[in-house]
């Protein structure tokens, strides 16, 4: 019987592997090139999209449902007016604040962050200055960065100079007020000098008579405020800023938006700069270690750390510690003193804030020492300096000042204001006594580095000295048409608004007299405290 015939079995058997590897590696080669498409094409389409868009080719489809000729902006996403300028004259992608069209701060419009009626609440800021623009400036465009619209500037010195006023006249929202023989004449008038509640105040030198001067100037900024649509007014000195912290953004607006209805007055708890070198000068941009206040801290905290916070000093704080405050514009209001205001006909409600704060940089230049000594004219003793200065440490500072050599100063002054031991720094800030605050630092150092300063200067009209005089008694004259209301009862009034205000006085007398409150320096502890507390 013939063998069976397995030639063509095995060929077949032989070939079997072959075949299927061929179309193994024939399905491998379809995948891979499926993988290979799906990952070029979006990789494509991302391409052609950053072409476009980079070329202006593509439409924001946000704006395809508003009318035509509307421009919707986001808060801090509004073109500078000069960014197609900057895109003209430059290639570089690293170009300033303006060309860009992410928010870098919440309320960031333009270079002169001009709000119009966008914001609400509308807040203002009034202050009394002689400072000049390196400091005003800053000061000034980090409250815009956080939502004040309106700024009220009384100002004299280097403040009220052709080159320091003309930039700030230039800005929107802000009022320059120059402390002339006019101002003066009308202040003179004011019913305020008719009451009790700032009398103690009165016909002193240095601290106390600007005490005076900035509650008057508060008084012509009420109604300034009031004039302006202004829902909110705080007083705050060129060396303090506003830190709203405890709001949903960095947003003084959005903290004074959620206070409730009834609440008439916001106080801010005052935090002082703790610098750590002697040679600071530009404090907003160089200094990020703050002491807390009192009211911030746990009881037990403040007094257990009593003693390594005070380092010698007269007090916890080397200035006041007793805050700012903001106030809801409405009838009546008035200022009492500088860190508070009041109402003739009632009783303000106020609330304390338990995290935002005003942070004062005071002495933080080696220099204050001598400028403070410069602007007052008392004597180096201890009994004349209580008649210039309320706080004890403005006192030592002021005969330091008027003393000591300059080497003496410097030593003085690494000794009680500079924070050099690191171990107490570190021991301080675990116990929560100072913390760092850097959020003033950036935006102070973003707009600087945008060149929003310089273009303000750069772009403020030059006036000679005629016209500089003509806007002077035109700033003035505007102010004081608005501020008719602060006349005193004495001269050009009836007998019937004279026994009106007899009556109101006397309802105020009865029921709603405060005296001004002054800076006031936080809990003074002393070695029995300190034991008892122990």
């Amino acid at each position: 019987m013939p063998l069976p015939n397995n030639h063509h079995h095995y060929a077949s058997l032989r070939s079997n592997p072959s075949s299927s590897s061929s179309s193994s590696s024939s399905s491998h080669s379809f995948v891979s090139k499926i993988l290979l498409l799906l990952t070029l094409l979006p990789v494509s389409l991302a391409a052609i999209a950053f072409i476009l868009q980079w070329r202006g080719g593509v439409t924001d489809p946000t704006t395809l449902s508003s009318p035509g000729g509307s421009h919707q902006y986001f808060p801090g996403m509004e073109p500078s007016a000069l960014s197609h300028l900057s895109h003209s004259q430059s290639n570089s992608d690293c170009v300033n604040l303006g060309r860009t069209n992410s928010p870098s701060f919440p309320y960031y419009h333009n270079w002169k962050l001009d709000f119009g009626a966008s914001l609400t609440p509308k807040i203002c800021v009034t202050t009394s200055t002689s400072a000049g623009l390196e400091q005003i400036l800053p000061w000034m465009f980090y409250h815009k960065v956080i939502g004040v619209t309106n700024f009220f500037l009384f100002v004299e010195g280097k403040a009220a100079s052709p080159e320091v006023s003309n930039v700030l006249e230039s800005i929107p929202g802000v009022k320059v007020i120059y402390r002339t023989k006019q101002l003066e004449e009308q202040q003179a008038k004011s019913r305020i000098w008719n009451e009790t509640w700032l009398a103690g105040f009165f016909y002193k030198p240095c601290n106390y008579e600007l005490f005076v001067k900035q509650s008057l100037n508060m008084e012509m900024a009420i109604v300034m405020a009031r004039d302006s649509g202004m829902d909110w007014i705080l007083h705050l000195d060129t060396d303090e800023l506003i830190h709203p912290a405890g709001a949903r953004e960095y947003s003084l607006r959005q903290l004074l938006l959620d206070v409730p209805g009834h609440v008439d007055m916001v106080i801010f708890p005052n935090y002082e700069s703790s610098i750590e070198r002697d040679d600071i000068k530009e404090p907003f941009s160089e200094v990020s270690m703050f002491k807390k206040n009192y009211d911030h801290l746990p009881k037990d905290t403040y007094f257990g750390m009593y003693k390594d916070s005070v380092r010698g000093n007269p007090n916890y704080f080397l200035t006041y510690g007793n805050g700012k405050s903001a106030a809801r514009i409405q009838d009546h209001l008035r200022p009492n003193g500088a860190h508070r205001w009041h109402n003739y006909m009632k009783t303000p409600n106020e609330i304390k804030l338990e995290e935002a704060a005003v942070l004062h940089y005071t002495y933080a230049k080696f220099s204050d020492l001598t400028s403070r000594r410069d602007r007052c004219g008392c004597k180096p003793t201890k009994e004349d300096v209580k008649r210039c200065f309320m706080l004890e440490f403005d006192r030592s500072a002021f005969i330091i000042a008027s003393t000591a050599t300059e080497d003496e100063m410097q030593k003085w002054y690494n000794e009680h204001v500079v924070w050099g031991d690191k171990d107490l720094k570190l021991r301080l800030l675990r116990k929560g006594v100072l913390t760092r605050i850097y959020s003033p630092m950036v935006i102070i150092q973003s707009l600087r580095e945008s060149g929003v300063f310089s273009s303000v200067i750069a772009s403020a009209p030059s006036l000679s000295k005629e016209n500089f005089l003509l806007s002077i008694d035109s700033s003035n004259s505007s102010r004081a048409a608005g501020s008719v209301t602060l006349s005193s009862r004495k001269g050009g009034r009836t007998k019937e608004s004279e026994a009106a205000t007899r009556k109101v006085l006397s309802i105020e007398s009865a029921a709603f007299h405060e005296v001004a409150v002054p800076p006031l320096s936080p809990p003074v502890v002393d070695d029995n405290d300190l034991i008892a507390h122990n």
